[in-house]
């Protein structure tokens, strides 16, 4: 019994290697057709399956969705009682089944024909090859396979149930090449780390992607100073505002920045002299910045690299936007 857990994990393995290679082979040019056909969808991409394989069609559907691309998954006994009202022409439908002989799943062909939608097809049935011409497309062995506009195979030598009866090597290479299809299309949208964020709002790492933009504090709660004011009003400015420092500006323009460690060694220094001093006496010239659209994962790595607790947010012009502070970024769940 001691290696059963090894003997599935690898028997599942050798399944994703058996796929790995169709991909890279056999299968390349059917992959590239299906991908084809999910990038021209204009509506969405609409995932069907039954069983355990609608498991995995549930994933695939949320994995393409979260990657950029509209999918939705579709029960096939609810689509059978009303719900095939969420296929429209422009949609790509995406349909698992093992056998390719699921009842439910063929009866819904009817409707994907009639309304001209493109039928992409995930199935474990083997496909023999013509041995006499090799010209010759592929025969076929499952209804729906040879029904679908493009036929993907996950066929498996055995299921890692020792009675060889559970969908486990199978739904593995189904979820698995779910993922290629769903990556591959992001890829070749140009999905890139900020569409990420924008659909995972509320996830950790959609957080970690938040821009600076959204975290700063802007307008009437920056703390800001000019150049002649003197000490005790740029204390003030700074208790007022509460975020332990303050940026010295010319209009817009940022010119320095003026922090309770600056103040601190002001005191330590000079005494009560330090407050006869205006802010540019005191101020720190070329403060740290950043840009709105920074990542707030960037500037969490700036902050520490440099051991400061707050940013300056700035445009390319140098004009004041906004404050980052450390604490902004508790939120996130970065620190």
């Amino acid at each position: 019994m001691k290696h059963v857990g090894e003997n599935v994990v690898r028997i599942e393995a050798e399944a994703l290697r058996a796929l790995a290679d169709r991909l890279a082979g056999s299968m390349a040019a059917d992959f590239d057709r299906a991908l084809e056909l999910m990038f021209g969808c204009r509506g969405r991409v609409v995932v069907t399956g039954m069983g355990k394989s609608g498991l995995i069609a549930r994933k695939i559907a949320a994995t393409l969705s979260s990657t950029g691309s509209p999918a939705l998954y579709l029960h096939p006994v609810e689509a059978l009682h009303g719900d095939l009202g969420m296929v429209v022409r422009g949609d790509v439908v995406l349909a698992l089944s093992a056998s390719g002989e699921t009842e439910e799943i063929l009866q819904l062909m009817a409707t994907i024909k009639r309304l001209q939608v493109p039928l992409i097809s995930m199935t474990c049935d083997d496909i023999a090859e013509t041995p006499a011409d090799k010209s010759v497309r592929a025969t076929r062995a499952s209804t729906l396979a040879s029904a679908a506009d493009v036929a993907l195979d996950c066929s498996i030598s055995k299921e890692a149930c020792s009675l060889g009866l559970a969908p486990t090597a199978s739904t593995t290479t189904m979820l698995a090449l779910g993922d290629a299809l769903a990556v591959a299309l992001s890829e070749k949208r140009g999905f890139k780390e900020e569409d990420f964020a924008n659909l995972h709002p509320g996830g950790k790492l959609g957080k970690r992607l938040a821009r600076v933009e959204s975290l700063m504090h802007s307008g009437d709660a920056v703390p800001r100073v000019t150049a002649q004011t003197k000490m005790p009003d740029v204390i003030y400015e700074m208790s007022r505002k509460k975020l332990g420092m303050t940026a010295v500006v010319e209009g817009d323009r940022l010119l320095g920045v003026i922090s309770d460690g600056d103040l601190r060694r002001l005191l330590e220094q000079r005494g009560k002299d330090a407050l006869d001093l205006t802010a540019q006496d005191c101020m720190t010239r070329a403060p740290k910045t950043i840009s709105a659209q920074e990542f707030a994962a960037t500037a969490l790595a700036r902050m520490e690299e440099m051991k400061i607790t707050s940013l300056a947010v700035v445009d390319s012009d140098q004009r004041l936007r906004g404050i980052l502070h450390l604490h902004d970024l508790w939120g996130t769940e970065m620190v």
